[in-house]
């Protein structure tokens, strides 16, 4: 069974539809590109000072913008009847879902440069037919979409989005614009009378605030008393203080730990450093400990009781 006519006129549509996109993308990064250059003149303008001329100017960038957001509509536009193609081959009046994206295209594809999208204008008017056309062109019905409608006005750009655009620009680009006033110089007040002495109470508030910050004068008292203080030399097995041992180590496999230049031993207690004068340093004998006599000694002493 041969197709029918309609059948081969989707497929024409849909071909269109997608050189229409591929050429939308690419007419978007070329308006891109010159958008940019044209913004830095803008800002050469600005930093001239010629801001009637890049007030003119301006409006150009606006409207290229302006246009740059159209094409990205209407590609949305076609990628949707793209992926509802089906729909368009159902039945010979347009589908309620597709209603807005195909009135939108006839509506916006004569005020556009896009060949392609007016060649998808001319299928879809040979599809749905001349009095479908005509009510999409007039709008009559509002299904055209708002922002395609108001992307297309001709009214002049208003002063405040004018202004705008200038200082974007302006700050995009580092210039100075508008000129910001110089700031004036503040007045000299002199220095609050709390810290000249200057009042009732000025120096005595400037003292206390000294004070304040110095701790008092009992703070600076106990500071230097515990300057002068001096750690005791030795420490007995009633003191609290407790000194870890050094740890050995590879250089060092017998670590010493000593205390005024004396050694300092877990079972003897450290010797005085000076020497007594007219004494002579008594021998310890060997024990179980300090102060605790061995055998021998012990039976001496009861034999000299025995007598």
């Amino acid at each position: 069974m041969p197709p029918s006519p309609s059948s081969g006129l989707v497929a024409k549509i849909k071909v269109q539809l997608k050189l229409a996109i591929a050429r939308l993308r690419m007419v978007q990064k070329r308006d891109e590109a010159l958008a940019k250059t044209q913004r830095r003149a803008m800002a050469q303008l600005l930093e001239q000072g010629k801001t009637d001329s890049a007030r003119i100017r301006v409006e150009n960038i606006i409207r290229s913008d302006i246009i740059t957001e159209l094409h990205e509509i209407l590609e949305l536009y076609c990628e949707l009847l793209l992926a509802r193609a089906g729909l368009l081959d159902a039945s010979p009046t347009c589908d309620p879902g597709l209603e807005e994206a195909v009135k939108s295209i006839l509506y916006a594809a004569p005020k556009t440069e896009i060949k392609e999208l007016q060649q998808v204008r001319a299928l879809l008017a040979e599809k749905f037919g001349k009095d479908f056309v005509l009510q999409a062109m007039e709008n009559t019905d509002g299904k055209v979409s708002e922002r395609v409608v108001r992307k297309l006005s001709v009214a002049p750009p208003r002063e405040e989005l004018v202004q705008g655009y200038l200082e974007e620009i302006a700050r995009a680009y580092g210039v100075d614009w508008p000129p910001r006033k110089e700031a004036e110089p503040a007045e000299d007040l002199g220095e609050p009378p709390d810290f000249i002495g200057g009042g009732e109470g000025g120096g005595q508030k400037q003292k206390s605030s000294e004070t304040g910050l110095l701790g008092g004068n009992d703070d600076v008292e106990a500071r230097e008393e515990l300057s002068k203080a001096t750690p005791p030399r030795t420490f007995g097995p009633a003191s609290p203080l407790h000194v870890n041992p050094p740890t050995p180590s590879t250089e060092n496999p017998r670590p010493k730990l000593t205390l005024n230049n004396v050694e300092l031993t877990p079972t003897k207690k450290p010797a005085t450093a000076g020497v007594t004068v007219g004494r002579r340093p008594t021998e310890k004998k060997g024990g179980i400990a300090d102060g605790i006599p061995d055998v021998d000694e012990l039976a001496k002493r009861f034999a000299q009781l025995k007598r």
